[in-house]
């Protein structure tokens, strides 16, 4: 059984009593039973990491660095350096717990988030409240959420204002002010006014759980430079118990050493030449960086991935609801079918876009809604084209809605409807769906977004970093180089499909660039699969979320300059852990061979660096 930091911490405590209890009899009595007490301390202090060496040693079938720092410590006390093993093994037990505190940081950070997750929820049904348990609740459930209690579950706000804490989701300490048709989070804190709330996703879909989900895996994977460092600790391991036999060997019948002295130098070997801080170089500072990212609204798949990040030159966006807010509305509406009557194209609009999910068509539905006289219409044989559209087929006419080389219009045909829009609408970063009837034009809407003002600030920031940007979109050349000019990004890629993003994302990255893909929607899925590191936006879709490799929990780029910030310093001190470990050990080493060093200096060398790149790592839990 895997013991706490705490116990850890108690039991090297009082190891250290024995030792100090031990060293005065030694010195001040000559009572034998000094003896004793260093086998007390031996046993007591090194229980832990005994027994997580034989444990490891029997399931990998291999030698480890616990094992060494055992034979180390039992070589010393048959030599008659007690006092030497014992500290030896002190400080490596101080250094273990050190590690598991580290480790069980993380896990804390994982049950405080579990914790903020209600485990019941009011469920109001005719009319009347009930009380039931928070897993129960599905899509289409009506729920109320009193002050002072959490959201249980993923929703929108039908009823009601509030202010809403989401730091536990996003690290902003902000509240934020929410309203009718305003989405909200399970796990976030309702501050002020009484909510009736629409479930959108069961439990384990809500983005609270995911986040769970994520860094819980996210912890449990080793990135590459712990992989390599961890099969270099094997080989290494027989390479120093090998350097050991011959330091006893050699000197002592040469007449160099004597065997007594040769006996000693092999255990200050065995001691100094121990990879502990190498091997605590990479672990502790990548699992304080994904409990810090996490604290942030940023989640990791793996810590490859945050590794990586630090690398990525090319920055790739999708458009809508990433560089935009994703919230379009209908600027102008256009119904121009002759054999047909304004109402009854409404209706038939109404009743094809209410089965997309796609933002466009929301915002069609919602500028339709209040003129729609829900005419019922028998539709057949609907189908989703990501990147295109939509098609139906109602009353046997096959229905289009989408952009202008899908639905069949003309560049010139463009131009003409263009000209007679509202000037400078066009210029202004808008969208133009089309609909046909057969195709015949039917109706077409100029459909506006705003962009995120985070967006532009996040792009310059990423070109300060000498990072290329491009936008990828489906949209039409028109309105995607407006957007682009507003974003100010340094390419722009339009009447995108998703092969064609994913074909983007390939060129750069066969170009020997590290390529980051940002996406929200379905059709960004595949860009985000073939992408170094796949960005998601957290309200997106679940394809995307399920796909990249990094969620942002809200809709704001500004994390990811956060994330990358992260991923550079987390380099930055891995580098650092490892080139002070690998310099500390060659020091000791040469200083153990010229004689200089002592056992009991040489266990604090070593213990010592292990300590201090720990430390050194678990400074990325701030900032």
């Amino acid at each position: 059984m895997e013991l706490s930091a705490r116990t850890q911490l108690i039991m090297a405590t009082i190891a250290g009593v024995f030792i100090l209890s031990a060293w005065m009899m030694e010195k001040y009595s000559d009572s034998p039973f000094y003896v004793l007490f260093y086998l007390l301390a031996f046993v007591i202090g090194g229980y832990a990491k005994a027994v997580e060496g034989i444990q490891e040693s029997l399931k990998e079938k291999q030698l480890n660095v616990e094992l060494l720092m055992m034979f180390a410590a039992i070589g010393s006390a048959a030599i008659g350096y007690w006092g030497e093993g014992a500290v030896l093994i002190l400080i490596f037990a101080y250094s273990g717990a050190l590690e598991m505190y580290t480790l069980q940081k993380s896990d804390r950070e994982i049950r405080a988030l579990i914790s903020l997750q209600p485990e019941e929820a009011w469920l109001i049904s005719d009319d009347k409240e009930f009380r039931v348990n928070a897993s129960s609740l599905e899509p289409d459930h009506l729920i109320k959420v009193k002050p002072g209690e959490r959201i249980p579950a993923d929703g929108i706000v039908l009823r009601g204002s509030s202010f809403v804490n989401e730091s536990a989701l996003t690290g902003e300490p902000i509240a934020k002010e929410v309203g009718i048709s305003s989405h909200v989070l399970a796990g976030t804190l309702n501050q002020s006014g009484l909510l009736e709330i629409k479930v959108t996703k069961f439990m384990k879909d809500s983005v609270f759980q995911r986040m769970i989900d994520l860094v819980n895996k996210a912890q449990s994977e080793a990135p590459p430079v712990q992989r390599k460092i961890e099969e270099f600790e094997t080989k290494y391991v027989l390479f120093v118990l090998l350097a050991a036999a011959l330091t006893v060997l050699v000197p002592g019948s040469t007449g160099i050493w004597t065997y007594s002295e040769s006996l000693y130098r092999a255990c200050v070997l065995l001691v100094v030449a121990s990879p502990c801080a190498l091997v605590a170089s990479t672990m502790p500072a990548l699992l304080a960086s994904l409990s810090n990212a996490a604290k942030h609204g940023i989640l990791f798949k793996s810590g490859v991935f945050l590794e990586k990040l630090s690398l990525v030159n090319v920055v790739a966006f999708d458009k809508t609801g990433t560089l935009t807010k994703g919230c379009p509305s209908v600027k102008i509406a256009k119904y121009v079918h002759s054999d047909y009557k304004r109402e009854e194209l409404i209706s038939i609009i109404y009743t094809i876009e209410k089965n997309s999910t796609h933002p466009l068509a929301k915002a069609i539905m919602e500028n339709l809604q209040t003129e729609t006289k829900g005419l019922p219409k028998d539709l057949s044989c609907f189908e989703d084209f990501p990147g295109n559209g939509v098609s139906a087929e109602i009353e046997k006419v096959n229905w289009k809605i989408g952009n202008r080389s899908w639905t069949g219009i003309s560049e010139k045909q463009e131009c003409e409807l263009l000209s007679e829009m509202e000037e400078g609408e066009g210029e202004a970063g808008h969208t133009v769906v089309y609909v046909t009837a057969d195709g015949e034009l039917a109706a077409y809407f100029l459909i506006g977004d705003t962009i995120r003002e985070e967006s532009v600030e996040a792009i310059q920031s990423l070109q300060q970093k000498q990072i290329l940007t491009l936008m990828l979109t489906g949209d039409s050349k028109r309105g995607a180089e407006a957007i682009g000019r507003l974003a100010k990004v340094d390419q722009v890629g339009y009447s995108c499909m998703p092969e064609d993003k994913v074909n983007t994302v390939k060129n750069w990255r066969d170009k020997q660039n590290v390529v980051a893909m940002i996406g929200d929607g379905v059709n960004d899925a595949p860009a985000l699969a073939v992408a170094d590191v796949g960005v998601a936006m957290g309200m997106g879709s679940d394809a995307a979320i399920e796909t990249a490799d990094v969620v942002l929990i809200k809709n704001d780029l500004s994390k990811l300059l956060y994330a990358m910030k992260l991923s550079e310093r987390l380099s930055k001190i891995v580098k650092q852990n490892i080139v002070f470990s690998i310099s500390v050990i060659f020091i000791l080493l040469c200083a153990n061979y010229l004689e200089f060093l002592t056992l009991p200096f040489g266990v604090i060398g070593h213990e010592g660096s292990t300590i201090l790149v720990i430390l050194n790592g678990l400074r990325l839990l701030k900032g």
